[in-house]
């Protein structure tokens, strides 16, 4: 098998609108959690240090977007009225990825008719609760403008793409298995370049209270893991979007490689000890699959 080149990148994180300032981030450790901003919800209204009282949440933290609200619709053809019935998810989406076409130096424009497949992790509407507990102003844009799969197809539909379009949930893994399932386009000939991430805003306390109620939810704000005194993790918001080619043909049109895919491996536990629970014997499978596909030795891995 032929391995896979990402030759373009494009994220919106919090503190981090672009990969630039992501390194930037990550290299000097930069701690971007705060607390829940007012226009999310009323935080002090829904706190309760103890994760099991009725209705309340054990943490006030979160890693947030700033300006989900700015989007210029105009630009992908996309009339105000549709806009204001899109989820901000997908509008995401779209920014990201045609900045990561960017990034390859693609032109989106001259995508059209090609075996461009868009493979999209994303796993929640927070926005469609919002907009359909207003039963007077749901209008014709609603139902495509809050599904999750919209976020994948109109991607494919605006840049006027022929290759496969998914939208996948896995819950926490959605991206890692929508790259997954974009490699094996590529390397079936499905498709002859992807665009491939995921996507995640946090708009209302419903996930959040019930995640506190499961003894899930850091109540610091810190992810600990590994560590004797992991209580949970922190909720966050953001985009990214990677633009995959497999090696031979991106070495060929002499394109920017910023890393090499050797490959993949996705699994499950089946019936284990939780629902949610890890597993550590398949996780060890999927890593030792993962090696075989890749022709890699775990020595090789640091």
């Amino acid at each position: 098998m032929d391995p896979t080149a990402i030759i373009g990148i494009g994220c919106r994180f919090p503190s981090a609108g672009n990969p630039e300032s992501f390194w930037h981030l990550l290299r000097h450790g930069v701690h971007t959690i705060t607390e829940v901003p007012p226009n999310r919800w009323d935080v002090d209204a829904l706190y309760d240090p103890d994760p099991a009282t009725p209705g309340k949440m054990n943490t006030r933290w979160g890693a947030f977007l700033e300006q989900i609200d700015m989007f210029e619709p105009s630009f992908f053809g996309i009339s105000p009225r549709e806009a204001e019935s899109m989820d901000p998810q997908h509008r995401l989406v779209l920014e990201v990825a045609w900045e990561a076409l960017e990034n390859a130096g693609l032109a989106p424009n001259k995508l059209a008719d090609s075996q461009t497949g868009v493979f999209i992790g994303i796993v929640a509407s927070d926005y469609g609760r919002l907009v359909f507990n207003d039963h007077l102003n749901i209008d014709a844009y609603g139902g495509i403008g809050i599904t999750p799969g919209i976020a994948a197809n109109r991607l494919s539909y605006i840049l006027n793409l022929h290759g496969p379009s998914l939208a996948i949930d896995t819950a926490c893994s959605s991206s890692l298995v929508a790259l997954h399932f974009a490699c094996q386009s590529l390397q079936s000939g499905e498709s002859n370049l992807c665009l491939v991430g995921g996507v995640n805003l946090v708009l209302s306390p419903e996930y959040t209270l019930t995640f506190s109620q499961a003894r899930m939810m850091a109540s610091d704000g810190f992810c600990k893991t590994f560590d004797k005194d992991a209580d949970g993790y922190v909720r966050g918001e953001g985009c990214g979007v990677i633009v995959l080619k497999r090696l031979c043909d991106a070495l060929r049109d002499r394109d920017n490689i910023l890393a090499v895919i050797k490959g993949s491996a996705v699994n499950h536990d089946g019936l284990s000890n939780g629902m949610t629970a890890p597993n550590g014997v398949s996780q060890q499978a999927v890593i030792r699959q993962a090696l075989k596909n890749a022709d890699v030795a775990p020595s090789q891995i640091s």
